[in-house]
């Protein structure tokens, strides 16, 4: 596939903003500078950051710590308009269908990426470690196919 330009602004949602799209919003970022307006939103957003996430992102030097979790609802309420981006990418089913149902009425591209969930994987801190990497690889992979090799600074 070759890479395409990148949009002026990407929205990455999950099911709670608090491990997929908080990694691909914080991966995208550290990838592609600040040229694109990127965000990430959760279906609910009653969870806060996991700390897995915050830690395996932290070995590729992307900083997810200051992340405060929110939904679609609150993206609005905090003065973002969902028809202000111009690509919202999908990390799982769930949030998949709140896309599609909320853009609608908006001539809005919706890609989904198939992404793993990795909370309640593995019993011991390293095979959770090592799930979450799965999932953060996973994202840079779907990151590089669409957009190329991280630019430099």
């Amino acid at each position: 596939m070759v890479p395409r330009d990148l949009p002026q602004s990407v929205l990455f949602c999950c099911d709670h903003n608090a491990v997929r799209s908080p990694m691909a919003e914080g991966i995208m970022k550290k990838f592609y500078g600040t040229d694109t307006y990127v965000q990430s939103v959760g279906v609910k957003s009653e969870l806060e950051i996991d700390g897995f996430a915050i830690a395996v992102c932290a070995e590729i030097g992307v900083e997810l710590s200051r992340h405060r979790s929110r939904s679609f609802e609150q993206l609005q309420e905090w003065g973002d308009d969902l028809s202000a981006f111009d690509l919202v990418v999908a990390l799982s089913p769930a949030s998949q269908r709140q896309a599609l149902e909320l853009t609608r009425v908006f001539h809005l591209e919706v890609e989904y990426w198939p992404i793993m969930d990795p909370t309640g994987l593995g019993e011991t801190r390293e095979a959770k470690l090592d799930a979450y990497r799965q999932t953060r690889d996973q994202i840079v992979s779907h990151l590089t196919r669409r957009w190329g090799p991280p630019q430099d600074d």
